[in-house]
C-alpha cells in the first residue's frame, strides 16, 4: 500500500523495472511566491514532468499562444538574482543558465504538461495541480485563523478596558471611606486673636 503523500510512476519513461517516488512535498517545495503568484519554475516542472528544461521550453515557445501572462512569465535578471541568492546554489553544468527562466501559474502547468503531451507529463499534472490546490486551501485556513485571532484580540481589548475599569471600582470600594467632617464641640479660639 502506497503512502498518500507519494506519486509513483511505475518506470514508463525511465525505462527501469523500478518505480520512481515523488513525494508530493517535494512539489510543494518547487511552489514559490513570485510577483505575487504562486508558480513553479521552468526547471522544477521539467523535471517533475521527465522532460529536460530545454525541450519543455522549446514546446512553450512553439505553443507560445497557448500561454498568457497569467499562465506563465519570465522573470527579470533581478528576480532571477534574487531567487539565486535565496537559495544559495547554482545550477551545475557549464557556466548555468543562458537564459531567464519561465514562471509557470497553476494553469500554466496544466497547458505545459498537455503541449508536451507524454504520459509521465500528463500523469504528474494532476499532481502539482494537486499541490497547488492544498496550498491554496492552506492559505485560506491561514487567512480565517489570522481573522478569528483578530477578533479575538479585539475582544480582549474591550475586556481588558471593562476588567480595568472594575478593578478601579472594586478600589473604590476598598478604600476606607473619609472620616466624616464633624463640627469640634467646644470653644474655638480664632487664630491670630
Amino acid at each position: 500500500m502506497r503512502q498518500s503523500n507519494d506519486i509513483e510512476d511505475k518506470g514508463k519513461e525511465s525505462g527501469s523495472g523500478a518505480a520512481l517516488l515523488v513525494p508530493v512535498e517535494r512539489i510543494e517545495r518547487s511552489i514559490l511566491l513570485i510577483r505575487g503568484e504562486r508558480v513553479i519554475l521552468d526547471a522544477d516542472l521539467a523535471e517533475l514532468y521527465g522532460v529536460e528544461t530545454r525541450r519543455l521550453n522549446e514546446q512553450v515557445r512553439r505553443n507560445i499562444e497557448r500561454f498568457p501572462q497569467d499562465f506563465m512569465f519570465q522573470l527579470s535578471s533581478e528576480e532571477f538574482s534574487n531567487l539565486k541568492s535565496h537559495f544559495a546554489t547554482s545550477r551545475s553544468g557549464w557556466g548555468g543558465r543562458r537564459k531567464l527562466p519561465f514562471a509557470f501559474t497553476e494553469h500554466g502547468a496544466i497547458m505545459a504538461a498537455s503541449v508536451l503531451n507524454t504520459p509521465r507529463a500528463v500523469e504528474m499534472s494532476v499532481f502539482v495541480v494537486r499541490a497547488f490546490v492544498w496550498l491554496r486551501s492552506m492559505l485560506a485556513t491561514h487567512k480565517e485563523l489570522a481573522a478569528k485571532i483578530a477578533a479575538l484580540e479585539r475582544k480582549l481589548t474591550t475586556h481588558d478596558e471593562q476588567i480595568i475599569a472594575l478593578i478601579e471600582a472594586i478600589k473604590r470600594l476598598m478604600a476606607p471611606p473619609e472620616p466624616p467632617k464633624r463640627k469640634r464641640i467646644g470653644f474655638h479660639a480664632k487664630e491670630g486673636q
